[in-house]
């Protein structure tokens, strides 16, 4: 008796062992598949004999099966079903099973046909048992899905309503459905759009639309929602957040459509909205082709490639292939983080980044001459007014004469394109940073008078976000709880987003130049007391703001050209030109007093 137990082990151990060998060479899908065609043919048997299985001659039916399931092997590794070509149960899997069971079928069908009655198999067995294995198949592949993704819902996210059934949507929320570590459960869709109005995506339905906004939080109790439009206005975003807030429930927003284009087949980012959203976002479109004309195969080379302004030039120039960048900046620092941003890794061991100083006229010559490049983006400039206003010969030496070293090393080499990046506060200037920056202007229109290249400027307002700009020191300051100081009530800026400026700054290089400045279109400008007011309302904190009054050579309001120039239309609707005058670099001398105590006049 003990001796029978151990036989029945040991016949049950090398059995375990056979299969579990089986499965690892070729696979559990594929022995699952095998499976199922024998039990098809023998299922399609029994339909054929109406239930009277004592007509089914098994060893020609198992002979059968075990035939297709070979065949089926051969031809699924042939076309990919084995080798983990698919993602399990989606479209292009069940198309491939689809033609696989197709082709199987139809060549063993004629085989039976001519040769199947001699071993007591019926013409029809194939064609019946096809179908049932396709249906089996399919539905183990889809349950095999399903129980895949209840397994990995996330355990401890906030639930959360997706705001937009679109595309991207699509790809969001089985992102975050399919992830046990994420920080958002999909319960429930929202969306304004009719032919939405009974989508389901992953499992997850339509809930109603903005309207029902209130009933489906309190139905679903969602405590986020998810703005899944990536291209959405400063003016929807207020309106959901207006709504969100009053019900306690958080607005989660995605990056900007170039950020999510860039990132490729990474997981979409979502982030907190932020005050830069309920300001300053643009649905902005640029002219990819066109750009890409501009910077592909191109050495392109940018100046203040570690601020704010130019690390992101970096980021969206990388994307359209330069045949070089060249990162060139005096601040080690930033030109850590513009490589990290763009290439991954802050070694600053390439020789592509380049610490320098753009006042240092012979360097700048020399770098000029070994990079030869044919695209430069000019983004170098001293920026803050109360410290120019206090020191005007280093806006002097940065902004008039780093601009000119740039422009003549430029000329010698032949640059293609030069962009140099302005301000709105060069229109009608009224402090030294505003003069330094409408002389470079100037100088740019002068180096392009010739043809011999396309040079010009872009103008435009506040960035959102950029270092030392309003909003972050605002955000420090209400960090620590301190008191807001504001100039005056009554002051308004124009703001944009980094990447939607430096978009459009692309997309102005585009443009035939003539010496122009081109004007980004800003929107309309926004009271920095509002900003403010807005900023502490979102922090739920208690926090005081002071008036300070405006400070020396800075406006109440700021415009982006003056009342003598005259904008004209360029080919794209958010950019205007404004042709420029010339200023010769023989008049600099001259100018140099005028410009230092205040008296220089345009």
């Amino acid at each position: 008796m003990a001796r029978t137990k151990l036989r029945i082990l040991n016949v049950r151990g090398v059995s375990l062992r056979f299969i579990t060998w089986l499965r690892q060479k070729v696979g559990g899908q594929a022995l699952l598949d095998g499976g199922t065609w024998v039990l098809a043919v023998f299922l399609s048997g029994v339909l054929r004999y109406e239930f009277v299985v004592t007509s089914i001659t098994p060893d020609a039916f198992l002979t059968l099966g075990l035939t297709l399931a070979l065949l089926g092997f051969v031809l699924g590794k042939i076309i990919g079903l084995y080798r983990s070509r698919y993602l399990p149960a989606t479209f292009e899997e069940l198309l491939a099973l689809l033609v696989s069971t197709g082709i199987l079928t139809g060549f063993a069908s004629v085989f039976v046909y001519l040769f199947g009655p001699a071993w007591g198999i019926p013409r029809s067995i194939v064609l019946i048992a096809g179908p049932l294995f396709l249906l089996a198949s399919g539905g183990s592949r889809a349950w095999r899905r399903f129980t895949r993704q209840r397994s990995r819902l996330p355990l401890s996210g906030k639930r959360s309503l997706i705001y937009g059934a679109g595309q991207l949507s699509e790809v969001l929320v089985p992102q975050l459905l399919n992830d046990p570590q994420s920080p958002f459960l999909p319960v429930g869709l929202i969306d304004d759009d009719p032919s939405r109005a009974h989508r389901w995506i992953a499992g997850v339905k339509m809930k109603g639309t903005f309207a029902d906004f209130a009933s489906v939080v309190a139905q679903t109790g969602a405590q986020a929602v998810i703005v899944s439009i990536p291209q959405a206005t400063s003016e929807t975003l207020t309106r959901i957040n207006a709504v969100a807030m009053a019900l306690g429930v958080e607005v989660v927003i995605l990056p900007s459509f170039s950020e999510i284009v860039s990132r490729n087949r990474d997981p979409i980012p979502l982030r907190k909205l932020g005050i830069e959203d309920l300001i300053g976002r643009r649905a902005v479109v640029i002219d990819s082709p066109e750009v890409s004309s501009l910077i592909s195969g191109k050495t392109v080379l940018v100046t203040g490639a570690g601020g704010s302004i130019g690390s992101e030039l970096c980021r969206q120039v990388s994307r359209y292939q330069p045949g070089r960048l060249i990162f060139l900046d005096r601040d080690e620092t930033g030109l850590q983080h513009a490589q990290l941003l763009t290439q991954g890794n802050g070694l600053l061991d390439s020789a592509d980044i380049v610490l320098s100083d753009i006042r240092d006229t012979d360097e700048v010559a020399r770098i000029f001459e070994r990079f030869r490049p044919e695209t430069v983006f000019h983004a170098a400039a001293l920026k803050h007014l109360p410290m120019l206003e206090k020191f005007p010969g280093e806006a002097w030496k940065t902004n008039v004469e780093g601009t000119l070293n740039l422009l003549e090393a430029s000329r010698r080499v032949k640059v293609e394109t030069f962009v140099n990046i302005s301000t709105d506060k060069a229109a009608d200037p009224s402090s030294v940073l505003g003069r330094s920056k409408r002389l470079a202007e100037e100088l740019t229109a002068w180096a392009g008078r010739d043809g011999s290249g396309k040079y010009l400027s872009v103008r435009f307002g506040n960035v959102l976000g950029s270092r030392g700009s309003l909003v972050p020191t605002l955000s420090y300051l209400i960090d620590k709880g301190e008191v807001l100081t504001i100039t005056d009530p009554e002051a308004t800026r124009y703001f944009m987003t980094i990447s939607e400026a430096c978009q459009l700054v692309l997309q102005a290089g585009t443009e035939d130049s003539d010496s122009s400045i081109f004007v980004l279109d800003m929107g309309t400008p926004v009271r920095v007391m509002d900003i403010a007011n807005r900023m502490i309302e979102m922090s739920g904190k208690k926090i005081d703001i002071r008036v300070t009054g405006l400070r020396p050579g800075e406006k109440l309001h700021e415009v982006l050209f003056s009342g003598h120039e005259s904008l004209e239309p360029s080919s794209h609707s958010l950019i205007g030109r404004l042709r420029s005058a010339h200023r010769s670099p023989k008049e600099l001398g001259k100018l140099y007093p005028l410009f230092m105590n205040g008296s220089m006049t345009f």
